[in-house]
């Protein structure tokens, strides 16, 4: 089943509907890209917000932190991002939850390491950032792997904010975090996620809005899904308790679970995880171009555009530009309801 946005119904209109309570917006990133954002706080107004600091918050440091985890947390991570979901003996993924034909480790995909930063945070990292009044919504999320995972260990994580911009009624905070393997002092991966917070802007002038950038221009991605016919089509469908197995992994924000919260932020029911979907997507590429090696993966980046509700089949679309891969993900449920882009790169020798 191939999408086509022509067949679209009536739920798709969703996404772009500004319903009270927090409802999904569209809205203008700071690095040109449109990003649907929710409140979960719907009683929150600009004017109890003060606006932010923007030296206090590029002033300030962050601790480091250590997180230790076992290949049980790598085995229920890959199972929350779908692995082995419908065939539980496929070859090409087996390896994430069973140490077969003998490996002495089980394999990880390369999405696990998005746990890393937040798993003693608030999901987002930005914890006690001094000039930092905000409403947070999600984002942008960029990650790359500079060497194989383990499936159990140590990891310490630096913490900086990369970002910072000024949109008026609102800002982007882009928090960066680099990880090392303890025992070697190895570095092993760096995540950056880009937060929309609302009520955070309005620090600058109007005229010339404030805007800093701590990382190179070669990592600001501005691309768009390739008109031509994808190289590889792979559809899988979540089960109606993904996100409960995927919040095992660390995330327990109500918003996934408790149908209550959910319908405060305005949805019908509990929404997945947006990370998990990054997961389903990174897991279609590596079965796809890299015969089930996750360590061909190198960086990885995704824009959150729309909710998933568990249970619902994504179609990922794939266009093979060596060495990247760009992906269309689209939601279906019985019909196309929306669509978000990721981009891979990966091992060209692959």
């Amino acid at each position: 089943m191939e999408p086509n946005p022509k067949e679209a119904c009536n739920g798709g209109k969703e996404a772009g509907k500004d319903k009270l309570n927090g409802a999904p917006q569209m809205k203008s990133g700071g690095t040109g890209h449109n990003e649907l954002i929710w409140s979960t706080s719907p009683n929150i107004s600009r004017e109890n917000l003060e606006a932010s600091n923007p030296k206090l918050v590029l002033s300030h440091k962050f601790a480091e932190d250590e997180v230790t985890y076992s290949e049980r947390d790598v085995a229920i991570y890959a199972l929350g991002v779908g692995a082995c979901g419908a065939d539980a003996v496929d070859t090409k993924e087996l390896h994430y939850v069973y140490h077969r034909d003998g490996q002495p480790f089980i394999k990880v995909l390369p999405t696990f390491v998005c746990l890393y930063p937040f798993k003693k945070s608030n999901g987002l990292g930005l914890v006690d950032v001094p000039g930092l009044h905000y409403d947070t919504k999600l984002l942008l999320r960029y990650i790359e792997v500079y060497r194989s995972i383990p499936s159990s260990g140590t990891v310490v994580n630096k913490a900086s904010i990369a970002g910072l911009h000024d949109k008026g009624k609102a800002a982007i905070v882009e928090l960066e975090t680099t990880s090392y393997l303890k025992e070697t002092g190895e570095i092993l991966c760096m995540n950056r996620s880009t937060v929309f917070l609302r009520g955070a802007g309005g620090f600058s002038d109007s005229s010339k809005p404030y805007s800093y950038t701590a990382y190179p221009a070669n990592q600001i991605f501005r691309f768009s899904i390739p008109k031509s016919e994808p190289t590889v089509v792979y559809e899988d469908r979540t089960q109606n308790s993904q996100a409960l197995l995927y919040r095992l992994s660390g995330d327990y924000n109500p918003l996934h679970s408790d149908p209550s919260i959910a319908q405060i932020a305005g949805f019908t029911r509990p929404i997945q995880h947006g990370l998990c979907t990054l997961g389903f997507a990174a897991r279609a590429v590596v079965k796809s171009f890299c015969n089930g090696d996750p360590t061909a993966v190198k960086n990885i980046f995704g824009r959150f555009l729309l909710h998933v509700y568990p249970g619902e089949t994504l179609v990922t679309e794939m266009w093979l530009q060596a060495p990247r891969i760009f992906i269309g993900n689209s939601i279906w449920d019985s019909c196309l309801r929306g669509a978000f882009p990721f981009l891979v790169t990966f091992c060209s020798q692959i």
